[in-house]
């Protein structure tokens, strides 16, 4: 019986061993395809980079760490783009540097940025819809470093010590949004109105958007009267009562109607912005609204809403 058994067991042991040499052999083949393909040349498109050429672009990648995030450097594809470079998991995990971009758009008075090293980081977040991507510019350095990546990494850690060997620069940050646009000229008038308005309006706005309190933006410099909001890695939505009535007004142009409040969208975009111009019309005061698109229609809602509960509605209704 012992010995039936022994002979029995035999094939079933040889078998086991096969399934087992068969599944590691699975696994060592798919690493070693992940590992191939995790090493393929990564492409990159060319962007806007006045100064990647720069002997500062070159040496700044001569520093570059030879892991970020646990990610290693990758072989860039042709014709790679100068002053870049990638470290990458895999196809779809990735960090893409770029030396000698441009300092963004939305580097302004009013951004919120990160000191790591020395090096002042402004986070940059796609708001294209379905897009997880976040762009971090080292703002205080020229020639200026971009960093790409998922929204949940963070690379600037890593990067910072080899982004701080290039010279210190203090770029001029834009001002306020909506800071140019002139005051009402019976602003007088309606300050009663636009205070009360101003007050009415929320603590926050759409995800993050938190106001600001008064010496804050007072101490960006907005004019009388602004209401600011700001979060982490997007513009800031930006309230103005009282301005004067837009020039680009005309009978006839397109209002949109939001909680009984006419309003005009400025045809004005400023380069590289993502940020729109709002006018709320009909009213003793004119209302203007900057705000990025991801929270517009939030923003204007709000705002629409205490103009309804504070401002005065004129005589003459726009057309």
């Amino acid at each position: 019986m012992e010995s039936f058994s022994a002979v029995s067991r035999t094939p079933m042991l040889i078998a086991l061993g096969l399934a087992i040499a068969l599944t590691v052999g699975v696994l060592v083949g798919a690493k070693v395809v992940y590992e191939r393909a995790a090493h393929q040349p990564v492409s990159l498109s060319p962007v806007a980079a006045p100064d990647a050429s720069s002997v500062q672009c070159a040496e700044f990648l001569d520093r570059l760490p030879k892991k970020v995030m646990g990610f290693e450097r990758a072989e860039l594809a042709d014709p790679a783009p100068e002053g870049a470079a990638v470290f990458a998991a895999d196809s779809q995990r990735q960090v893409s540097v770029r030396c000698g971009v441009s300092v963004p758009a939305q580097f302004s008075v009013l951004s919120h940025t990160r000191d790591v090293d020395g090096v002042e980081w402004l986070k940059v977040t796609d708001d294209t819809p379905g897009s997880s991507l976040v762009s971090w510019y080292s703002v205080n350095r020229a020639p200026t470093v971009a960093v790409t990546t998922d929204v949940a990494d963070d690379p600037v850690v890593d990067l910072s010590e080899a982004v701080a060997g290039i010279a210190e620069a203090h770029p001029q940050p834009a001002g306020v949004p909506l800071g140019d646009l002139p005051q009402a000229a019976d602003y007088a008038a309606v300050a009663a109105q636009c205070s009360a308005f101003a007050k009415a309006l929320p603590a926050s706005v759409g995800d993050g958007y938190k106001r600001l309190d008064e010496a804050a933006v007072r101490a960006a410099g907005a004019p009388e009267g602004a209401v600011v909001y700001t979060a982490e890695g997007v513009e800031p939505v930006v309230v103005r009562c009282g301005v004067g009535f837009p020039v680009e007004y005309q009978p006839g142009a397109r209002l949109d109607d939001v909680n009984s409040v006419p309003w005009l969208t400025s045809a004005e975009l400023k380069n590289g912005s993502t940020a729109g111009v709002f006018y709320g019309l009909g009213f003793d005061a004119t209302v203007a609204v900057s705000t990025p698109r991801s929270v517009g229609g939030t923003a204007v809602t709000s705002v629409s809403d205490a103009m309804v509960k504070n401002l005065q509605r004129s005589q003459v209704q726009p057309q």
